[in-house]
């Protein structure tokens, strides 16, 4: 049941994007290791639709289910479903797909049992994620090749803290659903500082995790706004991490991301989006990146992981 706690401002906006992408880690974790008989580290997320919000007092309901295997890999389709508990009728507020890595006992990737589909049903979703494969390979190029320094004249936020004990997973690193959740926290201040309103993710790309956040590890986690559309507005998100004794200078990247806000007016529809425009050479060459990500899903054009009814998005905004 989603509590008070879970949601940021209010129930007009609802839990907020990285609770519920806590929740789906947690979920598409728990499918990963009962499929691999191992313990499984979070690779990537993607393709994430932000269907409707969960107001606090609503049951939540978590589906995750293997739709194709690698040899260490588990592609996870996720489903998120949330109903009143007076009514009892579940809605869909979410879906993506989640990458899990089997581990063995030597902390490297592993050998996992292979999945064989079988109904139709299941075909479907293997050829939708198999759909995505060379799509996420290319999103994943663009995004290491953009640089964000101090040059760059977006609207930003850098969050720097320790990482604590309780953030921990079973296997003694940071849970990747906390990561996402700060991710989440320091997107939003970034928007909603530029708009002066409340606003939401309604879509995200990719979250593509390159190593374990340790205990106690110094975390960086650097926001930017990097493209305004009428309603739209992408961020790239960066999280660093490393021996707090170095200092700042030794952080590695530890995750790259990239989602879409919209700010809300008071009915909870999307408000037009206060317009940036690129004032220097890394500002222009960071919305071209934003532009050409937008093209490569379009040349792309993956199969949709999940049949989306006719009422499928109260937001009222379709990104992309």
């Amino acid at each position: 049941m989603a509590a008070p706690t879970d949601v940021l401002f209010n129930d007009r906006q609802g839990v907020h994007g990285g609770r519920v992408l806590q929740w789906i880690d947690k979920a598409a974790y728990a499918c990963a290791t009962a499929w691999s008989g191992r313990y499984c580290v979070t690779a990537y997320f993607g393709h994430i639709h932000f269907n409707r919000p969960i107001p606090s007092g609503h049951i939540v309901e978590v589906r995750s289910r293997i739709a194709h295997t690698g040899r260490s890999s588990m592609h996870i389709i996720n489903e998120v479903f949330a109903a009143d508990p007076r009514d009892g009728v579940f809605k869909r507020t979410c879906d993506c797909i989640v990458i899990f890595v089997a581990m063995g006992d030597d902390k490297r990737p592993t050998a996992v049992p292979k999945y064989v589909p079988k109904t139709a049903e299941e075909k479907q979703l293997e050829a939708a994620a198999l759909s995505r494969i060379d799509l996420r390979k290319d999103i994943e190029a663009e995004m290491s090749k953009q640089i964000y320094t101090d040059a760059g004249t977006a609207p930003k936020i850098i969050n720097r803290f320790l990482a604590k004990p309780t953030d921990a997973n079973w296997g003694g690193n940071v849970h990747g659903g906390n990561v996402m959740e700060w991710v989440d926290e320091a997107a939003t201040a970034v928007t909603m500082g530029w708009t002066g309103r409340h606003t939401v993710a309604v879509y995200a790309g990719g979250f593509r995790f390159y190593k374990p956040i340790h205990i106690g590890d110094l975390i960086e986690v650097e926001a930017r706004l990097l493209y305004t559309g009428e309603h739209a507005m992408q961020l790239g998100v960066l999280v660093r991490s490393g021996d707090p004794l170095k200092g700042t200078d030794n952080l590695q990247k530890a995750l790259h991301s990239w989602i879409t806000y919209v700010a809300l007016d008071d009915d909870g529809k999307p408000r037009p989006a206060r317009q940036f425009f690129p004032q220097n050479d890394e500002d222009q060459a960071l919305w071209n990146h934003v532009l050409h990500l937008r093209e490569l899903r379009k040349q792309h054009n993956p199969i949709p992981l999940i049949e989306q009814p006719a009422d499928w998005n109260s937001f009222g905004y379709t990104p992309m």
